[in-house]
């Protein structure tokens, strides 16, 4: 076995409804036990919340914020995060905590809000400029004390160290350093309840991508990486459907949500691939929503890769609880079976259904191959030719 290490989230709370105890949960590891990271002084009681305006306009917010005044703290809700958050809305969010004098930054929303959450937490506490945290490692700290609360069950952002902003018209870059890691994660299914079934479903999707392709990456794949994955990919390929077609249903929604943070903690340790390379391109230029993105292109990734990682897929078809009576006919099955989830789901299946002109194929191949920090990760090396015929399969 390879030397590896494994690292996440030191704290993670799974629980029904404990998104309001949050301040009891904060008061425990951040006012009893002293000040975190760049905190002196008083204990913290000041927190902001980073979130999005849909959140706030279904109600999910207004009780947490309640629930933490009442617990004595001094909350000012930032609501201005929006799909594929520019850095616009990064430094937005971190004057509003400034002018509030945070010492507590909460994440309350999907991967967007979390993600926006990460870097306002590093940019209040220090000096440290945006411009200069893009990369690996780049990130350097201190930052405030960070919780995240993720509302779907999808980007795991709860619990890895990445954080994804837009740097241009069609351009997104990432921030990847251990700095990022919350402090705490409070997973509550009862969050998830309301959630829609297209969001439901291109959510939980893109946690399968997470899954697969962290079980499946060249880089840094390890045996813990490898546990999480199967067993995420088990949640979610046995839940996926009662949580779409039964959205009240708390079983469901607790093991997409439990699924998409184990798929999470896979992912940021043993990092994503083609898939989310070739995804990027599709929300940058059309505004397709991540998860969306990703679905569209898995199969097709995937038989491309299938030369190179045919035994795990084999493996993982296992875990979704498909059947053949070989490996290659496991591996074929997991592919015929993602490729047709999307339909089964009702949600979008080809490119054309989400308004991408074919023509445009070549510049998204183009821009894929931008995406090195993930492609160096996929198990078969993709050429730009190879990223328009994956496009054009999927057109």
């Amino acid at each position: 076995m390879t030397d590896f290490t494994f690292k996440t989230v030191p704290d993670i709370v799974v629980e029904d409804g404990a998104a309001q105890r949050l301040a009891a949960l904060l008061a425990d590891r951040f006012v009893s036990t002293g000040c975190h990271g760049a905190m002196t002084g008083s204990a913290p009681r000041r927190v902001l919340i980073v979130s999005d305006p849909g959140i706030a306009a279904c109600g999910l917010l207004a009780p947490v914020a309640d629930a933490l005044t009442a617990g004595g703290f001094a909350v000012t809700p930032f609501t201005g995060v929006g799909a594929d958050p520019d850095e616009a809305q990064v430094l937005a969010a971190t004057d509003a905590g400034r002018r509030a004098g945070a010492d507590i930054v909460i994440g309350f929303g999907g991967g967007s809000s979390m993600d926006v959450a990460k870097l306002t937490a590093c940019l209040i506490a220090g000096d440290q400029p945006l411009s200069a945290m893009y990369g690996v490692g780049n990130a350097v700290g201190p930052r405030l004390p960070l919780v995240q609360v993720p509302t779907t069950a999808g980007t795991g952002s709860e619990v890895t160290p990445i954080a994804i902003v837009t740097t241009g018209k069609t351009t997104k870059m990432g921030v990847v350093a251990p700095v990022l890691y919350a402090d705490l994660a409070v997973i509550d299914a009862a969050l998830t309840l309301g959630l829609p079934r297209a969001q439901t479903a291109a959510t939980g999707i893109d946690a399968m991508v997470h899954a697969i392709e962290a079980y499946t990456s060249a880089r840094l794949k390890n045996p813990v990486s490898d546990a999480l994955a199967v067993r995420a990919l088990g949640l979610l390929a046995g839940a996926i459907g009662t949580a779409c077609d039964k959205g009240g249903d708390l079983s469901a929604r607790r093991d997409m949500l439990l699924g998409a943070m184990m798929a999470g903690q896979a992912f940021a340790n043993a990092p994503v691939a083609a898939v989310h390379a070739l995804a990027y391109p599709l929300g940058g230029h059309f505004h397709v929503c991540h998860g969306l993105s990703n679905s569209l292109v898995l199969p097709h990734v995937l038989r491309f890769n299938m030369p190179a990682a045919r035994s795990s897929y084999g493996e993982l078809a296992v875990a979704a609880g498909l059947s053949g009576d070989s490996t290659a006919a496991r591996a074929g099955a997991l592919v015929d079976w993602l490729a047709g989830l999307p339909a089964a789901l009702g949600i979008e299946s080809r490119l054309r259904d989400v308004g991408v002109a074919q023509d445009a194929v070549p510049l998204l191949a183009a821009d894929a191959m931008l995406q090195t920090r993930l492609l160096v990760n996929n198990p078969r090396e993709v050429s730009e030719a190879d990223a328009r015929a994956i496009y054009e399969a999927a057109w």
